[in-house]
């Protein structure tokens, strides 16, 4: 009798041998005979932020031997916040690191994201993670790398990408201090202005800054009731701004600056305090800051997301205003789209076509994030027009199906993927329902695709080392079986066991023997 949940460990193969946690294969220059030498990495990830971790550990759970190299030679240390929306939390808790990051951040209600319209988030959302968590991005950069080396995955800091030539087998990649790695695969992630990208010769088309906007941390000498009362006043017609008490007598400051600069220069406290007397007639005496940014609203998009063995991630591939704080969640996202098909690719399973699906399904994703982004920074302008716009899809919101459509957007668990005709079902995510084994999500934690059968008739037979396999008529779908995907996206949807084998080939490639 078949087992109600059955999951057989990933083969390791001659190619791609595991190592262990500290283990660096060996590394030779070889300048002349890169070509020939059979590369000592699966894949070398540019760039060691959210993205890059997340992509590591991705790899990492199929075997593949991976290195992040850090241009930096220290993590960020300012405490700027950011928010998981609930995708971005759905896949935190299907790769089991949800309980490692809640304890670190503040639950809000998912509400009130479209361009700052303060509309409550519609009842009754689709998933188990329907909140929005707020976490130092320290913490959250932190507590993914930690994830990606526990598994395996090898960090050096403090060692940028500089060059590359790849060939039919691999990426020869030469760092600052001239060494040179062979990997099969280059990801770029190395951010918005990716080294990576810009050797790789992608373009990177889309609108340069038109406004800058300060952001930091700082110590304020105004009583609060003055300074309450002043952002509310300017609240009416400068939305991108703010002064929020963050504890501890520290203050969140968002300011528009004065002009634009070159973003590469870090802003002053002088900086703040002229932005601040321009638009609020007062410095509202701040001092003594923890941290200082600033970020414009340029948008730009990748032509392509990959070129031969080198491809692009987070925001290496795109960049918009924060508006909706959707940036890293994007980048994720991404990571965990990627991961398994590159994986699959490495490991000698993938269907021809695979690896093509990534800039298929995420580019299209991208395209939607910067077009909400520039709807929304339209919608902040003073300017009469934008403000008339502004109160009519104010009163729009007012009907669930136009807030929830926008909720959904921003928070990504709107997405469907184009897999052809199906239900409607087919394409999105499946959200965190209840099986015999207790959640769904917590049997996606090794990054499997899982066939979910209600029938107790089917098989994921010579797909097995790839597809865990879960009996569970009780399940709470409206549909007889699906099929999911590593990146918990649904893949086929029915009953019939030769419909289901042609789809697990799509997906998962050649039935083993």
């Amino acid at each position: 009798m078949r087992s109600e949940f059955t999951a057989e460990p990933s083969s390791n193969d001659a190619v791609d041998r595991d190592f262990t946690v500290g283990e660096v294969p060996a590394v030779v220059r070889a300048p002349a005979t890169d070509a020939d030498r059979a590369p000592a990495f699966g894949v070398i990830i540019a760039g060691c932020g959210p993205t890059g971790a997340m992509l590591a550990a991705e790899l990492r759970l199929h075997d593949v031997r991976v290195l992040v190299v850090e241009k930096e030679t220290e993590p960020k240390s300012f405490v700027r916040i950011v928010g998981l929306h609930i995708r971005s939390l759905e896949l935190m808790a299907m790769r089991g690191l949800l309980e490692r990051v809640l304890p670190h951040g503040r639950r809000r209600p998912a509400g009130g994201f479209f361009a700052a319209i303060d509309k409550p988030a519609p009842k009754g959302l689709d998933s188990a993670h329907a909140y929005l968590l707020g976490i130092p991005q320290p913490v959250i950069e932190r507590l993914l790398e930690e994830h990606a080396t526990e598994l395996g995955a090898q960090v050096r800091r403090g060692c940028a990408v500089t060059g590359f030539e790849q060939d039919d087998e691999g990426v020869t990649v030469e760092l600052a201090d001239g060494e040179r790695l062979r990997t099969r695969y280059l990801v770029g992630c190395d951010g918005a202005r990716s080294t990576v990208r810009k050797l790789l010769g992608v373009a990177f088309p889309g609108e340069p800054s038109r406004t800058e906007t300060l952001m930091g941390e700082m110590e304020v000498g105004a009583p609060q009731e003055e300074i309450t009362a002043k952002v509310t006043e300017i609240n009416e017609t400068h939305k991108p701004f703010w002064l929020r008490p963050f504890g501890g007598g520290v203050h969140s400051v968002v300011v528009p600056a004065v002009g634009v600069v070159d973003r590469a220069e870090p802003p002053t406290l002088e900086d703040f305090k002229h932005a601040l007397r321009a638009i609020a007639g007062t410095d509202f005496g701040v001092h003594s800051p923890r941290w200082l940014s600033r970020f414009g609203d340029a948008t730009r998009l990748a032509e392509r997301y990959r070129a031969g063995r080198v491809l692009l991630a987070g925001d290496a591939a795109h960049i918009h205003p924060p508006i909706g704080g959707q940036g890293l969640n994007l980048g994720v996202q991404d990571a965990v789209n990627l991961g398994w098909k590159l994986a699959a690719q490495i490991r000698g399973w993938a269907p021809g076509t695979l690896l093509d699906t990534y800039q298929a399904e995420r580019r299209p994703v991208a395209e939607d994030v910067l077009d909400n982004t520039r709807a929304q920074r339209e919608l902040l302008s003073a300017e009469p027009g934008p403000q008339a716009v502004r109160r009519l899809l104010s009163e729009l919101m007012d009907f669930d199906v136009v807030n929830r459509h926008l909720i959904e957007k921003i928070t990504a668990i709107g997405i469907r993927y184009d897999f052809g005709d199906g239900p409607d079902l087919l394409g999105r995510r499946l959200r965190d329902i209840d099986v015999k084994q207790g959640r769904l999500f917590d049997l996606l934690h090794r990054g499997r695709g899982l066939l979910l059968d209600r029938t107790e008739r089917l098989t994921a037979g010579g797909w097995s080392d790839r597809v865990d396999y879960l009996a569970d008529p009780t399940a709470e779908l409206d549909v007889p079986c699906v099929l999911l995907r590593p990146d918990g996206h649904v893949a086929w949807i029915g009953d019939d066991q030769q419909d289901l084998d042609a789809h697990l080939s799509r997906w998962f490639g050649t039935p083993a023997d």
